[in-house]
This record gives C-alpha cells, structure tokens and sequence, in this order.
C-alpha cells in the first residue's frame, strides 16, 4: 500500500526514533484510516507549529490517494491519526 509505505518513510525521516516509528491501516468502505504512532518526544515533530507538518503529510496523502498506478482517478479518502 503506497500511503502506508509514504508516511513510515516521512516520519522516519523526520524523528529522532525511526525504530519506534509504527503506521498501521485499517480499510473501511472506501475509506482507510491511517494510525501513525512514534515516541512520545517526537510527538512535537511530526505535528508541527500549528499543525503545519501534520497537515502537509495529509496533504501528500490526498495527492497519492487521488490516482492509480495507471494515472485513473479514483475516488478514495484517506485519514491520518496521529497518536
């Protein structure tokens, strides 16, 4: 899965914990629902000021989320938790 896969590589690339860093998905509907869990000290870093790093990897998500590996638009939603 190409979402999961995008979020383990920016988070890891972001912490100061890369091993501690766990992105699980559960599908709903047409729906998935990412769980991002790291550190309790990374928290801070992953969500940004103001949310503003938090909001640019959902942003990501939403581009990859938005087309197939052949280019076809697709019509799925995905949501990131952060815990």
């Amino acid at each position: 899965m190409a979402e999961e896969q995008l979020v383990q590589y920016i988070a890891e690339n972001l912490v100061n914990s890369p091993d501690e860093v766990k992105v699980t998905s559960k599908e709903t509907g047409r729906s998935i629902v990412l769980e991002l869990s790291v550190a309790p000290d990374d928290m801070g870093r992953i969500i940004g000021r103001s949310g503003r790093v938090a909001n640019s990897i959902r942003a990501l998500l939403r581009a990859v989320s938005s087309t197939d590996d052949r280019g076809r638009e697709r019509r799925r939603r995905v949501i990131l938790e952060i815990e």
